[in-house]
């Protein structure tokens, strides 16, 4: 519309220029402020055209006019910028092709010259087309891992409450323990809530550094999908010509570990046969587990006693957050003993439990998705379900039981190769697996029933040896 008024309309005729800040006259004249200030200054104050009089103040700005003259300056301006945005700087000619070696626009005669004659070029129409699919999916990827880190970022923020309940829950554990233990205890008490103190600020700073590290990657992603979002919205020149500057800043972007592991305070550190390890000041017999259940690792549904020893099924699941340790996809628990050499054993109660598996599994086992406890995924395990007794092999083995057992004895040879399930009443073996282990094993618990399985304790004597 602006190009379609003859350019004369919108001439002053005092300058003969495009009019700048017009003012219009009683008379319908326009000229710019400037121009009939200079008319006014050297003469009467009339118009410069008809030569009517004009009043005393001050002419209004003819803001129609000047919208209108400013745009098709604007027009000239961006037509002059896209004219020469479209000639080579070297040789003035039209770009026409893309360097698909340097990445950037040139003209015929850079395609002739040395420095791009060995090189592949595409026609520019080609290239934008090319260009702008790549930067799309560059910038998916980008807003992709964008939501990735935002994900990251709110689980870590949501592990500072969570962090503190372990930390008051722990200290309550603790603390009644200690009271069992009477005030010949009270040292020994006192050392543990300040580590657990301890650690509660070393885990606090590492999360709080992980969220500053997260924070800096996220500005500087949401700083690089902005710079990309301005360059789908210029012309097609701009975006080739600043086309490899914006990639080379996209593949620079190295982004950090993702991995929130470690984080959470090491419960069964501090809670793990915290009996025994103050035998020695009691000088007495005291209850001692061989294997305890590590939190860190249980699912939701899954409620542990405060001493790390039973679990049991609730259909509530617990607030607990999202780190890589914990089981997410169905009710199971390892405990926190590492198995990589020699003899290990252990009791499970399991008493009016109709729904368990029990044994052990891999380090290696992926938590975040459903595997099937099978020995080809890294699980030896029996089961108790239906009132049937079944050997978890491939396919699973139906075992048949005079009695069903209350209490199960897990007996792992990891040298030998042998992962043993007894009757632990009367020593009765229910099945044995055999299998060449290479790997971390970890006691392993499953359950959907309400009723507990319950890790029993076992008795230690203490002597005195005299000299």
């Amino acid at each position: 519309m602006i190009m379609s008024l003859p350019e004369e309309d919108l001439t002053c005729p005092v300058c003969c220029d495009i009019f700048t800040d017009p003012v219009l006259l009683s008379c319908s004249h326009s000229f710019c402020r400037g121009c009939l200030k200079r008319c006014w200054d050297s003469g009467l104050r009339e118009c410069p055209v008809c030569r009517k009089r004009a009043s005393k103040s001050s002419p209004p700005c003819n803001l129609a006019l000047k919208n209108v003259c400013e745009a098709l300056l604007q027009v000239r301006r961006q037509s002059s910028v896209e004219e020469e945005m479209m000639n080579c700087n070297l040789h003035g000619e039209k770009l026409k092709l893309f360097c698909l070696v340097d990445k950037q626009p040139i003209c015929v005669v850079c395609q002739s010259s040395k420095l791009h004659k060995t090189h592949d070029c595409s026609p520019i129409e080609e290239a934008v087309l090319d260009c702008k699919d790549e930067l799309t999916i560059s910038l998916k990827i980008l807003q992709d891992k964008l939501d990735s880190l935002k994900h990251i970022q709110r689980n870590s923020e949501d592990m500072f409450g969570y962090i503190k309940s372990q930390v008051l829950s722990t200290q309550r554990i603790i603390k009644d323990q200690f009271e069992q233990l009477h005030q010949i205890l009270y040292e020994e008490e006192s050392a543990r809530l300040a580590a657990v103190k301890k650690e509660e600020e070393e885990k606090t700073a590492r999360t709080k550094e992980r969220i500053k590290d997260i924070s800096a990657e996220v500005q500087s992603l949401r700083e690089t999908i902005s710079i990309i979002q301005e360059q789908l919205k210029e012309n097609d020149m701009v975006l080739l010509k600043t086309f490899k500057d914006t990639q080379d800043r996209c593949r620079s972007i190295a982004f950090g570990s993702n991995s929130m592991s470690g984080l959470l305070i090491d419960v069964t550190k501090h809670l793990s046969n915290l009996k025994y390890t103050v035998l020695e000041k009691m000088l007495a017999h005291v209850d001692i587990t061989s294997v305890t259940l590590d939190p860190n690792t249980a699912h939701p549904c899954l409620i542990l006693s405060d001493d790390l020893t039973s679990l049991h099924y609730s259909k509530q699941p617990s607030h607990c957050p999202d780190n890589p340790e914990r089981f997410h996809m169905s009710a199971e628990v390892v405990a926190m003993t590492a198995l990589g050499s020699g003899s290990h054993r252990w009791v499970v109660e399991t008493g009016r439990n109709q729904d368990w598996l029990l044994g052990v599994v891999s380090l290696s086992v992926r938590r975040n998705v459903e595997i099937s406890a099978r020995p080809e995924y890294g699980f030896w395990t029996l089961c108790f379900r239906d009132g049937a007794f079944r050997a978890m092999t491939s396919p699973p083995t139906t075992l048949t039981l005079s009695t069903t057992p209350k209490q199960i004895k897990v007996q792992l040879e990891y040298n030998k190769g042998t992962v043993s399930f007894f009757d632990n009443v009367n020593d009765t073996l229910i099945y044995t697996f055999k299998h060449t282990f290479t790997e971390t094993l970890f006691p392993y618990f499953y359950t959907q029933s309400s009723h507990p399985l319950r890790i029993m304790p076992e008795k230690v004597l203490f002597t005195m040896l005299r000299q």
